[in-house]
């Protein structure tokens, strides 16, 4: 059903977790005017691990939960959903609202990069495995290489707060040493846990290689894309809320790392 959107409407966000929280924090930085509302699917986190028809079943549920709440616009901030489930939560919202992932910002911008050039991916197991982000960059730019590499424990010591240290460090460098990462010019942080660690990403190039944060170039994306289309909201009228499927007292202490602020979770069904 068709419905017109309007600028004091809602931004959805979500993901399986909470690392979305990076990209819902990127948006509120560029968009301070707008309400936000996520929901993290943390009853059924990872999704790197589940299988496509179960990763496109959350997600139409969890952007029907958005819907419900009036989002003008959603954002999968999810890696593993954006390479899966993204052209079925497309079709199921329709006109309903705008959708947008993950993926489809970053390889707009990495189109406009030099084609002898070579670029990184990281993320996780699902996300490489989609092998998404070089399919995705050959369609635009097929004369740059793609090097990609599955880094999982990087998810799990970014949760555990592991992030400026010598552990954390040392996991770093040794993926990032890897043969299969060797002459890069760019890395793409294809996992929304990943802008946490930057800084000791861009330490270990010695700021000679360019690393590219999914979350602020989809933040910019979103920002873009509203101005566009005339959907700016012109004052913040309502607070955010922030959704989880299933609540902990460790997830909620856990988002003061994704958001860079203390929030409150809320308990959400996307269940009828």
């Amino acid at each position: 059903m068709k419905t017109n959107l309007k600028k004091e409407n809602p931004i959805g966000i979500f993901d399986s977790g909470i690392g979305g929280l990076t990209v819902a924090h990127a948006i509120k930085n560029h968009l301070p005017n707008e309400q936000l509302i996520y929901f993290g699917d943390t009853a059924h986190l990872p999704y790197g691990d589940k299988e496509p028809y179960s990763i496109k079943h959350y997600s139409v549920e969890i952007a029907k939960f958005l819907l419900e709440r009036k989002c003008k616009l959603i954002v999968i901030a999810c890696h593993t959903a954006s390479s899966i489930a993204y052209k079925e939560v497309k079709r199921i919202v329709g006109e309903q609202a705008i959708v947008i992932n993950v993926v489809d910002p970053v390889v707009k911008l990495m189109a406009k990069i030099e084609k002898s050039k070579a670029v990184g991916v990281i993320g996780t197991k699902g996300t490489i495995k989609s092998d998404v982000y070089r399919k995705k960059i050959g369609e635009e730019n097929n004369q740059l290489l793609v090097k990609s590499l599955a880094t999982p424990l990087l998810c799990p010591m970014i949760e555990e707060g592991f992030i400026n240290d010598k552990i954390s460090q040392t996991v770093i460098d040794s993926y990032l040493s890897d043969e299969k990462l060797s002459e890069i010019e760019h890395i793409i942080l294809a996992c929304t846990h990943y802008p946490l660690i930057k800084k000791q990403i861009s330490s270990y190039y010695k700021d000679q290689v360019n690393v590219i944060d999914s979350a602020e170039v989809v933040a910019l994306h979103v920002a873009q894309l509203l101005k566009e289309k005339g959907l700016l909201s012109e004052a913040k009228l309502l607070p955010h809320h922030f959704y989880v499927s299933d609540y902990t007292k460790s997830f909620e202490k856990s988002t003061r790392f994704f958001f860079k602020e203390k929030i409150k979770l809320e308990k959400g069904s996307i269940w009828s």
